[in-house]
């Protein structure tokens, strides 16, 4: 039995299997459709959710199987006081998987010790979020057609955005990939990512605050929202969250096949003029979200489709 912590938790090559299993659940949707029948997804999220949770409860319905769990933490027992350790062993008696987002990091990997089913952490503080990075993966391959020989511009909230760290995880396994951070000064890439990540593996990056200082080299832009929710002081967030707005005169200073991503939701970083642009890739995004999980659930409960 496995579970799904990290996007590091697969390697290379396993990844390149979950997402050629994507690719063709995306061709032959009805080849799944019963895959996972009997099969029963529990979803506990102890943090408010609208993509993850229900991207995760679409890809088992998809599959033929079914759902249950709770949306926040004040409709479960955690609101008694009760531990992750003893949901999960509880959880473990009615499903044959889990995904879970919590607010504190290292939750889910604590919930994976007690575990006897599989777990995806969807999310844990501001720490990690591997199936957005799964997601993100898809799209890139998708859509550019490789994931190696990219630069990427990741944009916005680099300090709190735990899909930022999680990309920069998986994406510094490719070859010749570079990154241009772009950020306020408040809202830097941590040390422990820029120096144990970047500098460790020797990827070239470099930093610049103007969004209109990166856009003309870049073939992806990785936009993110100022997450209210991380802020501890309601003055910093309104100081910094309409830093960078995307809109149609700074996107044609873009390459003409650049991508924009965004892991959602979006507040007012992309105006919504943006989103008939060719370019604009984040909405096909969460449709990958739902391929990428449809094979992420049947991979790691070993089933397999012939």
């Amino acid at each position: 039995m496995r579970h799904l912590m990290s996007p590091l938790d697969f390697s290379v090559e396993e990844l390149d299997q979950l997402m050629d299993l994507a690719a063709d659940i995306e061709a032959n949707p009805e080849k799944y459709a019963h895959a996972c029948a009997g099969k029963k997804l529990a979803t506990l999220f102890y943090e408010p959710s609208t993509r993850t949770r229900l991207s995760h409860e679409a890809a088992m319905l998809n599959l033929g199987g079914s759902v249950l769990g709770f949306s926040s933490a004040d409709s479960s027992s955690a609101s008694k006081g009760e531990s992750v350790s003893d949901t999960i062993r509880v959880i473990s008696c009615y499903a044959d998987i889990c995904a879970m987002r919590h607010p504190k990091e290292g939750a889910p990997m604590v919930a994976s010790q007690y575990s006897s089913i599989p777990i995806i952490n969807a999310g844990d503080g501001g720490h990690q979020h591997p199936t957005q990075t799964l997601t993100d993966l898809l799209t890139i391959r998708s859509l550019k057609g490789r994931l190696n020989h990219l630069k990427i511009g990741l944009c916005g909230d680099l300090k709190f955005g735990r899909t930022v760290h999680s990309l920069i995880n998986a994406l510094v396994r490719y070859e010749n990939i570079e990154f241009v951070l772009i950020s306020p000064e408040e809202l830097r890439l941590p040390d422990y990512v820029r120096v144990d990540v970047l500098d460790k593996n020797h990827i070239p990056y470099k930093e610049v605050v103007r969004l209109e200082e990166a856009l003309p080299e870049l073939d992806i832009l990785y936009m993110t929202r100022v997450q209210k929710e991380r802020f501890f002081n309601e003055e910093d967030y309104v100081r910094m969250k309409d830093f960078y707005l995307l809109d149609k005169q700074k996107m044609d200073m873009a390459p003409k096949d650049m991508l924009v991503l965004h892991p959602l939701p979006r507040v007012n970083e992309i105006a919504v003029e943006v989103d008939d642009d060719p370019r604009a890739a984040y909405f096909k995004q969460v449709q990958y979200g739902v391929y990428i999980r449809m094979a992420l659930i049947l991979t790691l409960l070993d089933i397999h489709v012939d």
